[in-house]
């Protein structure tokens, strides 16, 4: 243990990687500043389409860093200690929580208090009145529940991360004693308990209802929490993963070893399937069950115009990782998880898109740049946070009772 010492503990931020997350950063920026004057920002199509993206964006990247959240607190609530050898990279992701949480709450009080009724139809009073569906469903689907929802969510993730974090870091410069360790493990795992259960109160069920589903307010799934949950869980490991392997590469995570790497490449094997459990018997149950009026959801996605990409979607996010992980080797193999990391991040992302465009227009694929730029955007706020938190607090939390068992891992 005495090899700490000689460890990289704070990470410089490289010029290139600087100029890159600056530079993605102003690709969205300008993105957005053409796309609106493009666009628009009306309820028309084109405003719509705007929005769209902006909300499509968001709410993935989003959900995405705040997966790196979940991801430490349910190790910690099981007392893993593989994790530690790069738990403040999940912690320093984590943290992309806060900036990326106040666009996606400025985007969504805008789409709501805004009057987008060509996205969310439901804040339409005139056609609540008149739709029985809608009004059975006012009490849930209301700008003011809405609201409140949005700000209970977005606030307790920031606030439950940002204990979390503060609690890691407490005892970097205090070694513990045993007693000591355990009353702070004891700690870790109540607050880590109190982060899960809100987790599942809104990424497993309601959140993902009032963001996402309720653009199709007609439509309803039981199963969608669960779809949405297990595509930002597979993308949000890919983008750890990313980040363990560049900082390897630069010198950094010494303890952080093919072992690791292995354990990473299983979870995005394991719940890639567990997204195509979820993604194909969200059909299969409307079908084997013939409920037509729920057909509305996928006739533009299975055999519409989305349907490339709804395929699409079951090549990248299914057939690749499984049939390319299914090797020992490959999931020790830096290149390979490296390209397969940022093709699930990216199959992913068109997920998410195809859950939300059909709804602008059933009928076209507004895909092309304007999309892609405000995604770059929200990638290079990614590696500018991210970088910006690991500078500030040591790299390795080697004063944690558990650091040995994540140097001596092994799989």
């Amino acid at each position: 243990m005495s090899t700490i010492s000689h460890i990289k503990e704070h990470f410089q931020t490289p010029t290139r990687y600087r100029q890159w997350s600056l530079g993605l950063m102003a690709v969205g920026v300008v993105s957005l500043i053409i796309g609106f004057i493009v666009y628009g920002g009306g309820n028309n199509l084109s405003g719509t389409r705007f929005w769209a993206a902006l909300l499509q964006n968001s709410v993935f990247f989003l959900l995405i860093v705040n997966a790196a959240m979940f991801f430490f607190a349910a190790h910690s609530l099981a007392m893993a200690g593989w994790v530690i050898a790069f738990r403040r990279l999940t912690e320093a992701i984590s943290a992309c929580v806060i900036p990326i949480g106040v666009i996606c709450f400025v985007i969504l009080m805008c789409l709501v208090w805004g009057g987008h009724t060509a996205i969310y139809e439901w804040v339409d009073r005139d056609a609540v009145a008149k739709d029985t569906v809608l009004k059975g469903k006012a009490g849930f689907l209301s700008p003011g529940f809405f609201t409140i929802w949005t700000t209970m969510t977005i606030g307790l993730w920031i606030v439950l991360g940002m204990k979390m974090r503060n609690l890691s870091r407490s005892i970097d410069d205090t070694k513990l004693s045993v007693a000591e360790g355990k009353r702070y493990i004891f700690t870790n795992t109540v607050w880590a308990a109190i982060y899960i259960v809100w987790f599942a109160l809104t990424v497993m069920s309601v959140t993902p209802w009032l963001w996402l589903m309720s653009l199709n307010a007609h439509w309803f799934s039981t199963m969608y929490s669960w779809y949405t949950f297990a595509s930002t869980w597979v993308s949000g490991i890919a983008l750890m993963t990313i980040f363990v392997i560049y900082l390897k590469n630069h010198g950094y995570l010494e303890y952080t070893t093919e072992e690791h790497l292995h354990d990473l490449a299983k979870y995005q094997f394991a719940f890639s399937i567990f997204w195509c459990y979820v993604w194909f018997d969200q059909f299969m149950l409307i079908w084997y069950a013939n409920i037509s009026e729920e057909t509305i959801y996928f006739k533009p996605r299975f055999d519409g115009a989305f349907a490339g990409i709804f395929y699409l979607n079951f090549i990248i996010n299914f057939l690749a990782p499984l049939l390319i992980y299914m090797k020992r080797g490959s999931k020790r193999n830096w290149g390979t998880v490296t390209f397969m990391s940022v093709l699930l991040v990216f199959g992913h992302w068109l997920d998410f898109y195809q859950m939300v465009f059909p709804k602008v227009d059933p009928d076209h694929v507004m895909l092309n740049l304007f999309d892609f730029g405000i995604a770059l955007g929200f990638v290079g706020l990614i590696m500018w946070q991210t970088a910006r938190v690991l500078s500030k607090f040591p790299m390795l939390a080697k004063n944690h009772p558990f650091v040995k068992e994540s140097i001596i891992h092994h799989t």
